[in-house]
C-alpha cells in the first residue's frame, strides 16, 4: 500500500490560506498592526506623565527623562538582532515574543515602587517595541504581490500614526483619571488582540536556520550608535570641541569602522554589506536617516516653538497640531493607493518636497505665523508625511530577495529610528546655539532651525532621485 502524504500542520501557511482564502493576507496584516499599535503607544503616551513621575518620585526633570531616553535607545538597539531572530525561530515565534515581553513588561513597570524599576521595564519595553516595528514591512513584502503592497502599507501606516495622533489626548486623560500607571497599560488590550490573533493567523516557519547570532557586529554596531547619540547630546553641556565630545564620536567612528571591517570578513554579519550592492535599498536607507531626521526634530521644534517662541499654552499648542495628526492617519491609506499606481519613488519625493516646504514656509513666516496659518502648514508637512511613509519602504525593498527582507527592512527601520534620536539631538542643541547668537529666546532661533530642516529634506530629495532605475525596472515587470 503506496504511503500518502502526510497532511499540513493546521498553522502551516498552506492550511491557513486555505482556511481563510484571499483576507488571510489581510487578516495577518491587521493582526500585525494591532501589534505596532501597542508598541507605537508605549513609545508616545509616556511624555505626557514626565511631570507626574517626577513628584512620585521626587527626581527632577533631567532624571525623569531616562524614562524615555532609555526606551528609545532600546527600541534603537533591539531592532539589530531581528533579522537573526526570524531566521532562527521564525516570524511567529517572534511576534508573539515581542507581544509577550511587551504585555509583561508593562504590567511589571505600572507595579514599580522606585524610579529604577520603572525605567528597567521601560527598557525592556522599548526592546519589545523595536523588534515589533520592522515586522510590518517584512509581512507586506511577503504575502502581497506588488500591485498591492502600497494599499497594505497604507492601511499599516495608518493603523501606526493614528496611535500617536491620539496618545496624548488619551494618555492626557488617563493621567487626571488614574494616574501614570494607566498610561503604562494602555497598550495592553492591543497587545491581547495582536496576541490572539496572532497566536490564530501566523503560520508556523517552514524551515529555520541555525546560524550563530553575530556578537561582535552588534557589540560594534550599537555602540557606535549609542556614542553617536551620547556625543551629540554632550554638546549642549560640554561644548562642540570638548575632550568628552570628540572622544565619544572618536569612539562611534573607531567602533563603525570595525564593524564595516568585521562585516565584509563574516560569514553570516548582522548586517550584511552585500545589502547595498542595490542603489535602490542604500539611496532608500539615505533617505529614511534624513527623513526621520526631520520628522522626529518637527516634533520636538513645532510643540516648544509655539510654546516658548509664541507663548501659546501648552493645551492650545496641543490643539494646533491635532488637525495634523488626523491629517496624516487620514491620508495615508491614499499615499498607499498612490505608491500602487505610480512609481513608489516619484511618491516618496513628492511627499519630501511637501514635508520639506512645510518647514521652508516656517522659517520664513517664523514669528509673524498667526495660530490658524500654523495649523495649516503643520497639516501640509503631515500631509507629506504620509505620502512618504508606505511608498519609501517599497521603493527601497521591492529589489530585495526574499532572504534579505529581514534584514534589509530592519536596516530601513533602525536607520529611521537612529535618524529620530539624531534630529531631536542636533536640533535642540542647534536652537540653543541660535538663541546665543541672538541673544535671546524668540522666533529667530527656532526660524533658523526649520531651515536646517528644509536643507536636510533637500538632501533627502536628492537621494530619493536617484532610487529611479530599479524603482522602474520593477513596475515595468509587475505591468
Amino acid at each position: 500500500m503506496p504511503d500518502t502524504p502526510p497532511l499540513p500542520h493546521k498553522h502551516s501557511f498552506e492550511s491557513l490560506s486555505e482556511r481563510y482564502g484571499a483576507r488571510y493576507k489581510w487578516l495577518v496584516l491587521f493582526a500585525v498592526a494591532f501589534g505596532g499599535i501597542a508598541g507605537v503607544l508605549s513609545t508616545s503616551s509616556m511624555n505626557v506623565a514626565i511631570p507626574s513621575i517626577g513628584q512620585q518620585f521626587g527626581l527632577g526633570q533631567d532624571k525623569v527623562q531616562w524614562a524615555i531616553t532609555g526606551f528609545m535607545a532600546a527600541m534603537t538597539l533591539s531592532m539589530l538582532p531581528t533579522p537573526w531572530l526570524l531566521d532562527r525561530i521564525g516570524f511567529r515565534r517572534c511576534f508573539l515574543g515581542a507581544i509577550a515581553v511587551l504585555a509583561a513588561s508593562s504590567a511589571l513597570g505600572a507595579l514599580a515602587t522606585n524610579f529604577a524599576w520603572l525605567v528597567a521595564m521601560r527598557i525592556v519595553q522599548g526592546a519589545a517595541a523595536g523588534i515589533l516595528q520592522p515586522l510590518g514591512a517584512v509581512a507586506v513584502m511577503r504575502l502581497f504581490p506588488v500591485e498591492s503592497q502600497g494599499r497594505a502599507s497604507g492601511i499599516l501606516g495608518f493603523s501606526i500614526v493614528l496611535a500617536p495622533a491620539v496618545a496624548p489626548t488619551l494618555g492626557g486623560m488617563l493621567l487626571d483619571r488614574f494616574g501614570w500607571e494607566a498610561i503604562i497599560l494602555a497598550n495592553l488590550p492591543f497587545c491581547l488582540i495582536a496576541g490572539v490573533a496572532g497566536m490564530a493567523l501566523l503560520p508556523h516557519p517552514r524551515e529555520l536556520k541555525n546560524t550563530r547570532f553575530d556578537w561582535f557586529g552588534a557589540g560594534t554596531l550599537g555602540l557606535a550608535t549609542l556614542c553617536a547619540i551620547e556625543g551629540i547630546t554632550s554638546v549642549h553641556g560640554h561644548g562642540l570641541t570638548s575632550p568628552w565630545t570628540l572622544s565619544l564620536l572618536g569612539l562611534a567612528t573607531l567602533a563603525l569602522v570595525l564593524f564595516v571591517r568585521h562585516a565584509r570578513r563574516a560569514q553570516a554579519p548582522i548586517i550584511a554589506p552585500t545589502l547595498f550592492a542595490n542603489r535602490a535599498f542604500t539611496m532608500g536607507t539615505l533617505v529614511s536617516l534624513t527623513y526621520g531626521f526631520g520628522m522626529y526634530a518637527s516634533t520636538y521644534l513645532i510643540p516648544v516653538f509655539l510654546q516658548s517662541a509664541l507663548g501659546y499654552s501648552a493645551t492650545r499648542a496641543g490643539l494646533a497640531l491635532l488637525p495634523a495628526g488626523l491629517v496624516l492617519a487620514l491620508v495615508i491609506p491614499l499615499g498607499g493607493r498612490m505608491a500602487d499606481r505610480y512609481p513608489p519613488h516619484r511618491v516618496t519625493m513628492l511627499g519630501l518636497a511637501v514635508f520639506g516646504l512645510s518647514f521652508l514656509l516656517l522659517a520664513v513666516i517664523g514669528g509673524r505665523i498667526a495660530y490658524d496659518e500654523m495649523i495649516w502648514v503643520t497639516a501640509l508637512g503631515r500631509l507629506g508625511l504620509a505620502l512618504i511613509l508606505p511608498a519609501l519602504s517599497l521603493a527601497a525593498l521591492r529589489g530585495m530577495t526574499a532572504h534579505q527582507l529581514g534584514q534589509s527592512s530592519v536596516v530601513v527601520s533602525y536607520v529611521r529610528q537612529l535618524g529620530g534620536v539624531l534630529g531631536i539631538a542636533v536640533s535642540s542643541v542647534f536652537v540653543e546655539w541660535r538663541e546665543t547668537a541672538y541673544g535671546a529666546v524668540g522666533p529667530g532661533a527656532y526660524a533658523d532651525s526649520f531651515m536646517l530642516l528644509a536643507v536636510v529634506f533637500v538632501v533627502a530629495l536628492a537621494a530619493a532621485s536617484r532610487m529611479t532605475p530599479h524603482a522602474e525596472k520593477v513596475r515595468k515587470a509587475a505591468s
